[in-house]
């Protein structure tokens, strides 16, 4: 019989480079070269994050190769047809994905976040999960409403200023306004 060894833990920084890097890729080739280069220029990036996971720790989260095959297949197709629409509509098809999993999970009464993030938030409890996941699921959701609307109403290179930095800084104040309700719910942030 023998040990299955959990996968290493990448350093905070290095995690950080492989989970913006390749949209702070994609910004700057946008900026320098446009839409198709910068498509070009996200999908090697997003490719080198894939590899750099698995050297360093010999193990790609689910989310990056998820996130990783759209990017592949919506970057292939915008390069393919010359037609920016597909790599617009790929954030909306993984935050329709992201809502999906985490709805059918509150309906279904399984909590998928503690899979993604447990090991982060061991303290958090059950009651806890459940309301975080259902937050995630409804910001997803409006994360697909506001990409339709901008992929609709701004030029593409607004779209991706949208992209890059509106739906990031977004992101990241709604992570940091669930800290009331993770410290209702057992976490210590001490």
């Amino acid at each position: 019989m023998t040990a299955t060894v959990p996968p290493q833990r990448l350093p905070a920084a290095l995690k950080l480079a492989l989970d913006f890097g390749p949209l702070l890729v994609f910004f700057a080739a946008n900026k320098f070269a446009g839409v198709f280069a910068a498509t070009a220029a996200f999908m090697v990036a997003t490719l080198v994050a894939i590899v750099v996971s698995w050297a360093k720790t010999r193990h790609v989260p689910p989310m990056l190769i998820f996130t990783g095959l759209i990017v592949l297949v919506f970057g292939g197709l915008t390069l393919w047809l010359k037609d920016d629409s597909f790599i617009k509509l790929k954030p909306s098809l993984i935050y329709a994905t992201f809502a999906s999993i985490l709805g059918f999970g509150l309906l279904t009464g399984r909590v998928y976040l503690k899979l993604v993030l447990g090991e982060v938030l061991p303290a958090l409890d059950d009651a806890g999960w459940f309301k975080l996941q259902r937050n995630w699921a409804l910001f997803f959701t409006a994360l697909i409403v506001a990409n339709e609307v901008a992929r609709r109403m701004l030029t593409t290179d607004q779209w991706v200023d949208f992209k890059v930095w509106g739906v990031t800084l977004a992101t990241m104040a709604f992570a940091l306004a669930q800290a009331p309700l993770l410290k209702r719910h057992g976490v210590s942030f001490d």
